[in-house]
């Protein structure tokens, strides 16, 4: 169950957040300014490369590397393919976890390794293994992290993370928005460099002002009728999401706003892409998820039973490519089985600024659902 009178309580959300969810999410903005700085001392802005990779891969865990890698390869396009090496092991720990490289990498291919934590000892093992076969490696982690000393020590480059300094490792800092543009923004440097995408310092700036507007409104002190993520949070109070995205740069939003709302809210949901959506979620507009289902048993005394999730859509979209929608049809076949939908749509912009704001608000909505939920944070 959902508290809403805590969503417009800005004190009893900030004593609910022992996790800093809601201080990570209003820092977006300063961590992309902090990391875009990182990433000159570095040294990628000077960066003069002879030549694209052939192929770049990615390596780290969790949800803030997926981000990464989605985000990556969606904006890199066909330009060059950017690949994510899934890891193996016995349990999600720094310790257990092991990665691999494809058996064609070679001195041509880019290895990118990226993680908030830095001390997994199977991203050093690839870092060597990389080193070997010729790959150049390029790390974002903590600064004096036993994976920033096995990067230099196989010569590659490493980016120190741009962390808060209030914030230590742990799963909601892990997963939360500040992680994802600290670890995302070095990066996007140095494909910028690499002629894979377009994403020169100005952009950047237009890109951590849109966060930081974005976090304006959606701060915990804005009431829930005026805040786009708060009015997000209670839509989708006891529903099972489904979350259609339309427009190339939304689908990693969407995968990445179902991912941080099982991790940080516990909730589950899905994403697809339209027009492919209609299809694949259809019958569940119809089925026991159905806004409608289970109307049989109306006398039954529920007070002691938990609510039953029905369907509810959430359209994320990024404007198409050709004015061409599925927009109107995700509408009606949502209406048609009177399930509610919920629409996103960022002011219109650049890819990257489309892109964090739709991120802002999704991440801002699973912090406050975290918050706002019986065994929340």
């Amino acid at each position: 169950m959902l508290d809403e009178s805590l969503l417009d309580d800005p004190e009893s959300l900030a004593r609910a957040d022992r996790r800093g969810l809601l201080r990570g999410a209003a820092e977006a903005g300063a961590r992309v300014r902090t990391a875009a700085r990182h990433a000159t001392e570095a040294g990628l802005a000077e960066m003069k490369p002879e030549g694209r990779p052939r192929a770049v891969l990615i390596a780290g865990p969790g949800t803030a590397a997926n981000g990464v890698a989605d985000l990556l390869a969606t904006l890199a396009g066909a330009v060059c393919p950017v690949t994510r090496l899934h890891s193996t092991g016995v349990a999600p720990a720094a310790g257990a976890l092991r990665w691999a490289l494809p058996g064609w990498a070679g001195s041509v291919d880019l290895l990118l390794l990226v993680t908030p934590d830095g001390a997994e000892p199977g991203l050093a093992v690839l870092a060597e293994q990389a080193y070997r076969r010729g790959c150049t490696v390029v790390a974002v982690a903590p600064q004096r992290s036993p994976l920033s000393e096995s990067v230099n020590g196989v010569h590659g480059l490493v980016v120190p993370m741009a962390t808060a300094p209030y914030e230590e490792y742990d799963e909601g800092t892990a997963t939360g928005p500040g992680a994802l543009w600290a670890l995302l923004t070095p990066l996007l440097v140095l494909f910028d460099r690499l002629g894979l995408i377009t994403a020169p310092p100005d952009t950047l700036r237009l890109v951590a002002d849109r966060l930081d507007r974005t976090a304006e409104r959606c701060g915990p002190a804005i009431a829930t009728y005026g805040n786009p993520a708060k009015t997000l949070a209670s839509d989708l109070a006891d529903s099972l999401p489904l979350i259609w995205t339309e427009g190339a740069y939304a689908g990693p939003v969407g995968r990445r706003f179902s991912a941080v709302l099982a991790e940080l809210a516990g909730r589950p949901a899905l994403s697809a892409e339209l027009p492919e959506a209609l299809p694949a979620h259809g019958v569940l507009l119809s089925g026991a998820f159905a806004a409608g289902a289970d109307p049989d048993d109306f006398f039954r005394d529920r007070v002691n039973e938990a609510q039953a999730l029905h369907a509810r859509v959430v359209l994320l979209r990024d404007r198409p490519t050709g004015g061409m929608t599925a927009a109107p049809a995700a509408r009606e076949l949502a209406l048609s089985h009177d399930t509610a939908i919920s629409e996103i749509e960022p002011e219109e912009a650049s890819e990257l600024e489309n892109v964090a704001e739709m991120l802002a608000i999704t991440d801002f909505a699973a912090v406050y659902l975290a918050l706002a939920s019986a065994g929340g944070s």
